[in-house]
């Protein structure tokens, strides 16, 4: 990769995202379950961009989506219908609507409360709503508690037995059909037995309720897979995927799996240019033009990503600084007491592993515009999302200027 040209002819703030990244690793994890049915859907709030969701969709992806706008980006950038599931712990009555109108395979169901809004709602528009349910199987997935899911603990799904009572109270009901089952237990995942002991509470939950003739067709195992930000020992797709189909033996489910990090995470940079280097004490800063605005991760989980400094001049001399951004917030950082090189203005910073939870949870905090996405294919480099203006800030209240 030529950040330094990229960095030139796009200017900085900018991602940069390698497709072809995303295709090995898309194939990688469809051939893992070559064994069983088997349908890989993206989570989309890994990384939302309309060229990122489409490239997967011409893949033959699905999409995990937790939002009706998800949805929409999915059938916008060409997601089948019949891949797409609508997942989220509060949707409300005009996106379940909306779901439903569209008709993708199925709303993932994660409280009694919402199970019958849904029935009450598609009753109401005379239609049969597809749902699966997530259930928790109280499993720790030893991972940042922030992306922990699969505890009793966390707000996510419902346990065993509520789950039981659910899909009884769903095959009675006319307007409802349980076609699936799901179970997410957190994210960043690089211990196997935590998802093979979940898996296998699961598929137990599926042979019980299919001896009372509840017919699970899909059987949903999440995501999570971890990626190697510094030195984590990560799951190779094919371990994963026996760890799974073990626990499914006499089962004829078609399996889910919904990765969003493990396709994009690696394929990713944030570029960023030094402004100028401080010095308060003993405590050396790299201030450059990126910030937390652009990329939370640092901030919100103290989240490690590599720094690489590349430099047009050469400087032996290194010690430890804090890579900051200009955000008036002390924690708007990059990296912490890292080794670093003497920086010099206009040297780039290449923060790695950006390509998920990067650009997707960016803001405008401090009225920053977002910035340029561009994409790399089979060597060559073209804008995906230009860089926001003051005017796109703005465009929504403008009108309202008294």
């Amino acid at each position: 990769m030529n950040f330094l040209e990229f960095a030139k002819k796009y200017d900085t703030p900018l991602y940069v995202y390698d497709f072809n990244h995303f295709e090995k690793q898309y194939n990688e994890l469809k051939q893992a379950f070559k064994a069983r049915k088997s349908i890989i859907a993206y989570a989309i709030k890994a990384n939302s961009n309309l060229s990122v969701i489409k490239k997967f969709a011409s893949l033959g992806s699905g999409a995990d989506c937790v939002s009706i706008g998800e949805v929409k980006r999915a059938l916008l950038a060409g997601v089948d219908k019949y891949k797409i599931i609508f997942s989220g712990v509060g949707k409300r009555d005009d996106e379940i609507k909306e779901a439903l109108d569209k008709d993708i395979l199925m709303l993932n169901v994660e409280s009694e409360a919402e199970l019958k809004r849904i029935d009450e709602i598609a009753k109401s528009m005379n239609k049969e709503a597809r749902i699966s349910i997530r259930v928790n199987p109280d499993i720790d997935p030893k991972t940042h508690p922030y992306i922990s899911t699969g505890l009793s603990e966390n707000k996510f799904g419902v346990d065993i037995e509520s789950a039981k009572k659910m899909y009884i109270y769903a095959k009675k009901s006319k307007n409802l059909n349980p076609i699936g089952i799901h179970f997410h237990i957190g994210s960043q995942l690089t211990e196997l037995n935590p998802i093979k002991e979940a898996s296998e509470i699961v598929a137990n939950l599926v042979r019980s309720l299919k001896a009372i003739n509840i017919d699970i067709k899909f059987f949903d195992i999440g995501g999570g897979l971890g990626i190697k930000y510094k030195d984590e020992d990560t799951i190779k797709p094919y371990d994963y995927a026996q760890a799974i189909l073990s626990t499914l033996s006499g089962l004829d489910v078609t399996i889910i799996c919904e990765p969003g990090r493990f396709l994009v995470g690696n394929g990713g940079w944030f570029l960023t240019k030094v402004l100028y280097e401080k010095i308060n004490g003993d405590k050396r800063f790299v201030i450059v033009d990126g910030a937390m605005n652009d990329l939370i991760r640092p901030s919100l989980y103290n989240a490690y990503h590599k720094v690489e400094v590349i430099s047009s001049v050469k400087n032996p001399q290194i010690s430890k600084a804090n890579i900051v951004g200009p955000v008036c917030e002390s924690g708007d950082f990059f990296a912490k007491d890292i080794e670093v090189p003497q920086t010099n203005p206009g040297d780039l910073i290449v923060i790695h592993s950006a390509g998920a939870y990067g650009f997707t949870m960016s803001s405008n905090y401090n009225t920053r515009p977002r910035p340029c996405e561009i994409a790399i294919e089979d060597g060559k480099d073209r804008v995906i999302r230009r860089r926001e203006t003051f005017e796109d800030l703005i465009a929504c209240e403008i009108d309202y200027l008294i």
